[in-house]
């Protein structure tokens, strides 16, 4: 039974540190709005703090500045993971080709997003 109790606990772990935050930004937004339209009711002003704090988390369309600058990451992070698993192969030759094979798919996530950065149409002018 010990077996099969630590993976299930861990499991567990994982989605609720997933989950938690998601839950918790859900319910403060819903407590807010539920404030909001209590003082819209009632006939009082809006403070512009309250409406910045409403829009403040809205998602922008993605600019070539920011496709670039992930593509940036994704490939150093493949590239980081290449030369690890060639480095830390030397003893063992079992590792370097999975390790290469794995460091492949950040490479790729990051060549696809500095292709993106090319063709978006939002591209920022360059000062």
């Amino acid at each position: 039974m010990e077996g099969i109790l630590v993976p299930i606990t861990l499991f567990i772990v994982i989605g609720a540190i997933c989950i938690a935050p998601v839950w918790l930004k859900s319910r403060e937004r819903t407590e807010m709005q539920s404030t909001l339209r209590a003082a819209i009711e009632k006939g009082q002003p809006v403070p512009p703090e309250v409406i910045e704090a409403l829009t403040r988390n809205v998602k922008v369309a993605p600019t070539s500045l920011s496709d670039l600058r992930a593509g940036v990451i994704w490939a150093a992070v493949g590239i980081g993971f290449g030369l690890f698993s060639y480095l830390a192969d030397f003893e063992d030759h079992d590792f370097r080709f999975p390790g290469l094979g794995i460091a492949a798919i950040p490479l790729m996530i990051g060549l696809a997003y500095i292709v993106l950065s090319f063709f978006n149409p939002s591209k920022a002018k360059r000062v």
